[in-house]
């Protein structure tokens, strides 16, 4: 490989690993990549997902050319045209709609398809913004989390992840570590090989979970209780740090009386985590120095995400955990990848009409069917609604709609853009520029082009610069290149930019932000709230009202809790559940269920079954063992519904309601029931609810 020229770059997915790669390129193509070895994170190692990245470049399956809808929407008909048909022909309808309907009547759609700052915004955001589109909240997966830490911390600061090394406990809250984020875990090794111990939270038992000293297994949605109840005996031992919380927070008197309802009995009853058990891990949480929380976007998939985080968050202010190297909260580092770069600048988000109507992607369904004045035309890039988004029957419905018309930039024919009036062919990450900020860690990743674009693919920054002149939209505000967006993005003047320039980044494929070697961010306080302290006041601990502990009368109907679980190694959302290796890993759809669960409903392993509810119903191959607990069972998320039996996959069976705070999405929140299939028996969604 290293006789080969090396073109370094950048994972482009909604992972917290943001892994630095290489690829080698031969006669203009790309015949292997790797792992850079000197990234601090990445060491040379790439996941089961990306690792096969070229078979996803160079798929005979890819978009290569511009294409137009010949058949009924859904049904995957199309004809080539050309670029100049393609841009002409849309933004003509695209001009019609506005004149007839006005610009709120088209909608972008996107998400973290790509995570990098130029291809997943940028010339998109221009393109809208000067449009006068309507707005989409793009907050389906961290949005409650994020709210969450606001209202603890007065922001998402935290630990390093790679601060881990130094704790001495370790709690993996709510996050499926080696699945999730793979290159964390070294790190996590390496604590425990100087004597640390590895504690998961989470109902399911995780490949993480397996490698954990101690598995706790609390009913999902519950994590508050959990947290409340470790503060009570925390605080009835007398095991907290008074002199921290005398410095720095605020409403100690008030959080006695708030927890004092927790008892470890009451918790167990909630819960279903022995009280034996909370009072043990409250004790060596609260005694073992130093002491860290590792949580990601898991727990924000539940109706009240943003308290379960706010309450979460007391505990390392209530122990002192803050003062050390290795011990608080480890969250986003949104804060310090993302933070820091001029995104407005990139995006001319200053032009954005804050009159326009905002559409939060979550409810797509039901904006695409409801919406007054209807949304006549939908603009998809970076995402896949029709796989990702809940309440899946009404998002097909939506996008079925003969009066929609809908535009998709893809790589490959998804569910989504299967729908589609035109299908306009995307480059893969090997093929265009851009700068990937990370979520997971705090560095900066340039992606330089390895190839030249396959087909007549075209990076997105090229497609709405193509859009933005053909609807005839201001010409300064698409004449930047993407490198030029690059440098405006670095160009910001924040601290944590210091020394990190474009060229530095062409030169070594990625820098570190300007954060100390002893990151210790609230060791002397100094939270974000408006008086630099922190306030303890959680909130008592809520249902979720799809739940077995909310609306009794619909857990009468669906006795069974679903979560749908990304555990999958070999794809992530939904990107490559198209590809051959990764379908034939897979196999067909499974839903997981407790022994005494399928007992008692006479399923057996490997049985065909209907998992519905009011929304719809999926078929599954049932596999039967301790992965959940009694009550609970899970569907992988990110399978094609065109790719399972029936036509449905799990967001069939979600809710579109919102999380508590912060608008993300309740896809844990969700009760069904499983039963035997029958020769008569369809999945599907239901047209009453």
């Amino acid at each position: 490989m290293s006789a080969l020229p090396l073109v370094r770059g950048a994972c482009p997915h909604d992972c917290p690993d943001t892994c630095a790669w290489e690829v080698a390129v031969d006669h203009g193509r790309a015949v292997s990549m790797r792992g850079v070895k000197d990234h601090p994170l990445t060491r040379g190692g790439l996941c089961a997902k990306v690792n096969r990245y070229l078979d996803r470049v160079y798929s005979p399956d890819r978009v290569l050319h511009p294409l137009r809808r010949i058949g009924p929407k859904g049904e995957g008909r199309f004809e080539r045209v050309s670029w100049d048909e393609a841009i002409g022909e849309i933004t003509g309808r695209l001009r019609s709609i506005v004149d007839e309907h006005g610009a709120e009547a088209v909608l972008p759609y996107s998400y973290l398809g790509t995570q990098g700052i130029v291809q997943g915004g940028g010339m998109a955001e221009r393109f809208f913004a000067a449009l006068g589109a309507s707005r989409l909240e793009a907050s389906i997966c961290g949005g409650g989390v994020f709210a969450g830490y606001v209202a603890a911390q007065g922001g998402t600061k935290g630990m390093l992840p790679e601060d881990l090394r130094h704790s001495r406990l370790i709690l993996l809250w709510g996050t499926n570590t080696i699945v999730t984020n793979l290159h964390l875990w070294p790190f996590i090794a390496e604590a425990r090989a100087a004597g640390a111990r590895v504690v998961v939270i989470d109902p399911v038992t995780t490949r993480t979970a397996k490698a954990a000293d101690l598995h706790l297994r609390p009913r999902p949605g519950t994590d508050a209780a959990l947290a409340l109840g470790l503060m009570r005996t925390i605080l009835t031992e007398g095991l907290e740090d008074a002199s921290y919380v005398a410095a720095h927070a605020t409403g100690l008197d008030e959080l006695r009386e708030r927890v004092a309802p927790y008892t470890p009995e009451l918790v167990e009853q909630i819960t279903g985590v022995p009280a034996a058990e909370v009072v043990s891990l409250a004790r060596a949480y609260a005694t073992t120095r130093p002491a860290a929380i590792r949580t990601l976007v898991g727990i924000g998939h539940h109706e009240h995400a943003a308290a379960i985080v706010r309450t979460i968050a007391c505990l390392p202010v209530l122990s002192g955990a803050w003062r050390e190297l290795g011990g608080g909260l480890v969250g986003t580092t949104a804060w310090a990848a993302w933070g820091p770069l001029d995104l407005t600048a990139v995006g001319r988000r200053d032009l954005v009409d804050p009159s326009r109507r905002i559409v939060n992607m979550v409810q797509i369904g039901a904006a695409l069917c409801e919406l007054e004045p209807p949304i006549r035309a939908l603009v998809v890039y970076n995402s896949n609604p029709a796989a990702i988004a809940p309440d899946q029957g009404r998002v097909l419905a939506g996008l079925r709609r003969d009066d929609l018309f809908c535009v998709v930039a893809e790589q490959f024919l998804t569910d989504t853009a299967a729908h589609a009036d035109y299908v306009l062919p995307a480059t893969t990450q090997l093929e265009h520029l851009d700068l990937v900020p990370s979520w997971g860690s705090v560095y900066l990743t340039l992606n330089q082009p390895a190839i030249a674009p396959v087909g007549e693919a075209l990076p997105n920054s090229e497609i709405f610069r193509l859009l933005g002149r053909g609807m005839g939209l201001d010409a300064e505000l698409f004449a930047p290149d993407d490198e030029q967006l690059v440098r405006l993005a670095l160009a910001s003047g924040d601290p944590l930019l210091d020394g990190i320039t474009y060229e530095r980044l062409l030169a070594d494929g990625y820098a570190k932000v300007a954060v100390g070697d002893d990151w210790r961010p609230y060791a002397a306080g100094g939270f974000g709230t408006p008086d630099g302290r922190f306030a303890l006041d959680p909130p008592p601990f809520a249902a979720a009202t799809e739940s077995p502990l909310g609306d009794a009368a619909l857990h009468a109907r669906y006795p069974l809790q679903l979560i749908t679980a990304k555990w999958s190694l070999h794809f992530l959302n939904s990107s490559y559940a198209n590809l051959p290796r990764h379908e034939a890993a897979e196999g067909e759809m499974p839903v997981e269920l407790a022994e005494a669960d399928a007992s008692a409903r006479g399923i057996t392993e490997g049985e065909l079954v209907r998992v519905r509810n009011d929304r719809g119903v999926v078929l599954a191959r049932a596999r039967i063992g301790d992965r959940v607990p009694p009550g609970v069972v899970a569907l992988p998320s990110g399978w094609w519904a065109s790719r399972v039996p029936g036509g449905a996959s799990a967001n069939a069976l979600t809710s579109d309601r919102l999380t508590d705070r912060g608008g993300g999405a309740t896809f844990h929140d969700v009760l069904v029931e499983v039963e035997r299939e029958t020769p008569s028996g369809e999945a599907g969604y239901r047209t009453e609810r």
